[in-house]
């Protein structure tokens, strides 16, 4: 606590790790806070004296003025006269002391405002019984409509042609005309309010962040803090209409089209005139009132997802929007890693970082995560039903659309004709039919596979613009959704069936049109998985023209041409994740990067804070021991096995039946000591089934299931059970095997990636292009070693989980020997761990270490009965 805040205070980038156990959420918690709460005092005491010192200028300004009008000639420092400066220095003083004034009244109010909610509970039943008025005056209108509405004869032909206006692309004015549509901006004053200090708290998961949550609740600090949690509109949305279309995008868009319906309600209902249009729907939870009532509670008490979505449901409030006017008031705000580091939905969140902190745990996989958000993949099937969708879009709705919508989405089946080109295929082909001639993988800079698809002419930055503002990606699924077929998804039938719905209402409404019929050709369907489409797959395609605008030397593109146009696909790959995390940190105050297992850091040094242009004396690493004491831990790195064979899992000599051999009689030999469960982690799936058939085979299955079982024996005792799973899968990761059910973690081999990937591969000559040589080692090499490291510490960190608990860690392979490697391992391994030549030295260690800790977990008291 004490290095973090120290960090913190001096507005440091630091690199903290500390062992899962050893309490590290509440250390990150109190350091945090604690810095927060001294920061606010002294920048209270600090306006309370400029406040003062104002006021006593104030009195002295009522005495008579000095002798200094009388020299008017006199010059100041930068040649101005002196009374010129003096004037220019008292206005930015008085510019000051009112902005304190306006910014203490603003807190004092809100702190009324919030101490108000929190003591007189009246007002959470004045308002509940507010809504419940509100809601039962809505319902008794909506059935004097329905009543009024039964005599009149609606036609129903009509209202569907209303109903299908929403599907028509509203007029588009481009960046030059207009900057902002005015119908979308909002229309209050809080998104404005002043942001605060405050912490952002980053994580993977909601169920991480939850638990966070939870820990400050019980913290000294849960009382006092404004914390405000924020998530995604899948997560926080409350109005089960727009939840029920479960994509993500689906969702966003949705929601984006009820708030311009609310917008242009007014205007609608204001024109003189003109027939009067079928209402659209809005959403009714998106209540000004009641969000700004939702923020309140918000930061009266701290609130985790779940229940900021009960209060949202019982409020009648948004809880996604009201989370968001929460933000500018709050001191902790908590959130998940792809809202900090995606910078366009950081935006649209209303996250300021301009001189805040921001804490990123379970930082581990930080550098792939950021790589991951700003990649992006699109298929050939994707690409050529994007554009059969769009193109019978464009010729349903062409007499409507105007210039420009029709300009831009003429482009837009340019740039997927074009990509479709470069797999080999074309768009007015079945993609599952076509064949690609030259398969394999190529790369290609992005400036290469723009001049040779020829879209270079082709302003992309104003394409993807336009995607984000007109919500053409969701207007096409509407489309889809309505005419494409009974369901509410698109489905992708066998190999060479039409999508009948769609085609046939078009061919039969514009039949006769030679030109019309020539381009309606049969949407080109999926034959490889009979499966739902639940979104447009224009929505995926908008992420890679996204990552297309990333300059040149940052990414690569690859083209994957399979066997045929439909299972090729393009794929963008970001070379330099520092680029999008340069400015969290050159905006923050200071940055924290912690996790449980941050060994080896070099990555985050030189691939991310290094290339970001952060100033190494900036940087600060902190590494703390386990709270287990030093006997509760035995790692053994083991060079050969009971028969003396050299254990060294290279890619060459893995396969060979008595090295497998081997490993099986070493796994025999523990499963007789260890008397809990036993963890054996393999380099790959395909490994592991290699292993476990051969073992089937010889028989050695079956004599580990004599020394491991899951139920019990004669006696009553747990022999534990042996688990086989592999480094990278769901066992190596956030998966606690404490007490029992992990007494022993096996590492066969080291888990290099493979260097014969070609996203790797471009990733290790674009680091040997760019990064210096560490001791004559080149970059490429330090990084398959530390990706091969990072997952074996994520592994083994697998079994000691509390201060309690103890457990054995086998390290197969004499290769975790060598200095380079050995100094990977955490500082709190790597000093108990003991290098072992041969078999008998180690399982004797072994035999020891576990005998005497089961004797003393016998023995102790809380075992007694």
């Amino acid at each position: 606590m004490a290095a973090l805040y120290s960090a913190l205070e001096a507005g440091r980038v630091g690199i903290f790790e500390s062992p899962t156990g050893t309490g590290k959420s509440l250390s990150l918690i109190c350091g945090a806070l604690s810095w927060l709460r001294d920061f606010e005092e002294k920048k209270q005491r600090e306006e309370a004296q400029l406040l003062a010192l104002e006021d006593r200028g104030q009195e002295g300004k009522k005495e008579p003025a000095s002798d200094e009008p009388g020299r008017p000639d006199s010059k100041g420092g930068a040649g101005e006269p002196d009374w010129v400066t003096a004037f220019v220095q008292k206005k930015e003083e008085r510019d000051m002391v009112d902005r304190l004034k306006e910014e203490q009244m603003r807190r004092k109010k809100r702190d009324d405002r919030l101490e108000k909610i929190r003591q007189n509970v009246q007002l959470k039943y004045a308002a509940k019984r507010k809504r419940s008025e509100e809601e039962e005056t809505k319902r008794l209108l909506q059935l004097s409509k329905e009543v009024l509405s039964e005599g009149i004869g609606v036609d129903v032909l009509e209202q569907l042609d209303h109903n299908e206006e929403e599907l028509i692309l509203a007029e588009y004015e481009s960046d030059d005309e207009k900057k902002v549509v005015s119908g979308l901006e909002e229309d209050d004053d809080d998104l404005e309010e002043e942001h605060v200090t405050k912490i952002y708290y980053c994580s993977r998961t909601h169920s991480q962040l939850s638990q966070f949550v939870r820990e400050v609740q019980k913290s000294p600090f849960g009382k006092d803090t404004r914390l405000v949690s924020l998530g995604s509109r899948q997560n926080l949305c409350v109005n089960e209409e727009v939840r029920r279309l479960g994509a993500l995008q689906l969702i966003n868009d949705r929601c984006m089209e009820m708030q311009k319906n609310k917008h242009e309600k007014k205007s609608d209902e204001e024109i003189e005139g003109k027939k009067r249009r079928v209402s659209r729907t809005v959403c009714p939870f998106y209540s000004y009132e009641q969000m700004q009532f939702l923020r309140d509670e918000v930061l009266v008490e701290v609130k985790d997802i779940e229940q900021l979505v009960a209060l949202g449901r019982e409020t009648k409030a948004c809880p996604y929007y009201g989370s968001r006017y929460a933000i500018p008031a709050a001191q902790l705000v908590v959130l998940p890693y792809q809202m900090l580091l995606h910078e366009p939905t950081r935006r649209a969140a209303g996250i300021k970082l301009k001189d805040q902190i921001v804490i990123i745990d379970e930082a581990h996989n930080l550098i792939d995560t950021i790589t991951c958000i700003h990649s992006a993949e699109v298929s050939g099937s994707q690409l050529c039903c994007a554009h059969s969708q769009l193109l019978q879009y464009m010729e349903r709705y062409r007499k409507r659309l105007k210039a420009k919508n029709l300009m831009y989405i003429k482009q837009i089946l340019y740039l997927l004709e074009r990509f479709v080109a470069m797999l080999g295929g074309n768009v007015n082909q079945n993609p599952s039919c076509q064949a690609v001639s030259q398969t394999g993988t190529v790369l290609k800079s992005i400036n290469d596979f723009l001049f040779q698809s020829q879209i270079d002419n082709i302003n992309l930055f104003k394409v993807q613009r336009y995607c984000e503002k007109s919500l053409i990606s969701r207007k096409l699924f509407g489309f889809v959704e309505r005419y494409g077929g009974p369901a509410t998804a698109v489905k992708t039938n066998k190999e060479n069936q039409k999508l009948g719905g769609l085609q046939n209402f078009l061919l039969t409404l514009q039949q006769g049109s030679d030109k019309e019929a020539s381009t309606l050709q049969s949407p080109p369907m999926e034959a490889e998985n009979d499966q739902l489409r639940t979104a447009s797959p224009l929505m995926q395609i908008e992420g890679f023209l996204s990552a297309l605008t990333n300059a040149n030397q940052d990414g690569r593109v690859i083209l994957n041409r399979q066997g045929t146009v439909g299972q090729s696909s393009l794929k963008f790959l970001l070379l330099n994740p520092a680029v999008h995390f340069a400015k969290v940190v050159e905006e923050c105050r200071a940055v924290i990067i912690a996790g449980g297992t941050m060994q080896p850091v070099a990555d985050f040094r030189e691939q991310l804070l290094s290339c970001a242009g952060v100033d190494p004396a900036r940087v600060v690493e902190f590494s703390c021991g386990h709270v287990i004491p030093p006997e509760n831990i035995l790692p053994i790195i083991l060079c050969s096995g009971p028969s003396n064979q050299q254990l060294e899992f290279t890619y060459q000599t893995r396969d060979l039946p008595q090295l497998m051999d081997e490993m099986g009689r070493i796994l025999c030999n523990l499963c007789n000591v260890v008397p809990g469960g036993v963890v054996c982690f393999f380099p790959s799936y395909e490994y592991e089934k290699q292993v476990y058939a051969h073992w089937e085979k010889t028989g050695l299955l079956t004599r580990l299931a004599t020394k491991k079982k899951r139920c019990s024996q004669a006696g009553g005792q747990m022999t534990g059970a042996l688990l086989l799973s592999v480094v990278g899968g769901k066992m190596s990761e956030g998966i606690n095997f404490s007490d029992d059910l992990g007494r022993c973690v096996i590492m066969v081999g080291m888990p290099y990636p493979n260097i014969k990937s070609p996203e790797l591969q471009e990733k290790m000559t674009w680091l040997d292009k760019t990064m210096p040589r560490p001791a004559g080692q080149a970059p490429s090499r330090v990084l398959t070693e530390n990706l091969c490291m990072k997952a074996v510490n994520q592994s083994i960190g697998r079994a000691i989980r509390h201060q309690k608990d103890f457990a054995s860690i086998l390290l197969l392979d004499h290769r975790y020997a060598r200095p380079a490697i050995f100094n990977k391992l955490p500082e709190w391994i790597r000093e108990r761990t003991q290098v072992k030549p041969a078999f008998g030295a180690a399982f004797a260690e072994l035999r020891k270490f576990h005998r005497g800790k089961s004797g003393a977990l016998r023995c102790g008291p809380e075992n007694r009965l």
